[in-house]
């Protein structure tokens, strides 16, 4: 699903919008450092401004990256309407694939699981298992009630490293300051982060060369 955006004025929305559309090179440049990554020559293509901002989930998130062949896949992994994520950019030629989600405020990463059919909660659960298992993570009730976008994200990426085989990375983007809502510096940012981790038992996971967290503050990037 494409889903179109109007022009950020607050929050995550609008900072993700002005870091990809107006600083792509140095968005670029931070997740490199992050995730020592050899210069990859990332393209953006998504949120952009010749896009309507738009966002992309399911089916179209694979579409837009040009992973189309694993749709059918996806469809088995997870039920319609998954995560909407804020940025998607692809190394060219080939990859790596990068996919963001993006926050402004501490609240921002408390969620729970909304399915509401029986058949999205049953793969929705098998799938976190799965991961939870690759992981070698013991099972807690916050990865439905409580953190439920970090790890449903946290799944994304072991869908497409470990069951399609795609050089995939996952990057947190944490904005500092914000001054249209609530202000976190990096040192709030760190503490929540930390107990976050600590609390779903993911300080330490096989997975966790291939996530990235930048912490991204406007006043210091012109």
């Amino acid at each position: 699903m494409r889903v179109p955006q109007s022009v950020g004025t607050k929050g995550s929305l609008r900072w993700i919008q002005l870091l990809v559309n107006d600083h792509p090179g140095k968005f670029k440049d931070a997740i490199s450092k992050q995730l020592h990554l050899p210069n990859p020559n990332i393209q953006w293509l998504s949120p952009l401004k010749t896009d309507q901002y738009a966002e992309y989930r399911d089916g179209s998130f694979l579409d837009l990256l040009g992973l189309g062949e694993f749709k059918s896949k996806l469809l088995d992994f997870w039920p319609r309407n998954g995560p909407q994520w804020d940025a998607l950019g692809k190394g060219i030629p080939g990859g790596p694939y990068v996919l963001v989600e993006a926050k402004a405020n501490i609240p921002e990463i408390m969620s729970s699981l909304g399915a509401k059919s029986e058949r999205s909660i049953s793969l929705i659960r098998e799938s976190l298992a799965a991961t939870r298992k690759h992981l070698r993570c013991k099972e807690s009730e916050l990865w439905e009630k409580g953190f439920y976008q970090y790890v449903n994200r946290l799944a994304h990426l072991y869908f497409l490293r470990k069951i399609c085989k795609v050089d995939a990375f996952l990057v947190f983007v944490y904005f500092l300051n914000d001054p249209t809502h609530i202000p976190t510096s990096e040192e709030q940012w760190a503490g929540a982060l930390e107990l976050q981790k600590s609390l779903l038992g993911l300080k330490n996971h096989r997975l966790k060369k291939f996530v990235a967290e930048i912490f991204v503050d406007f006043k210091k990037l012109n």
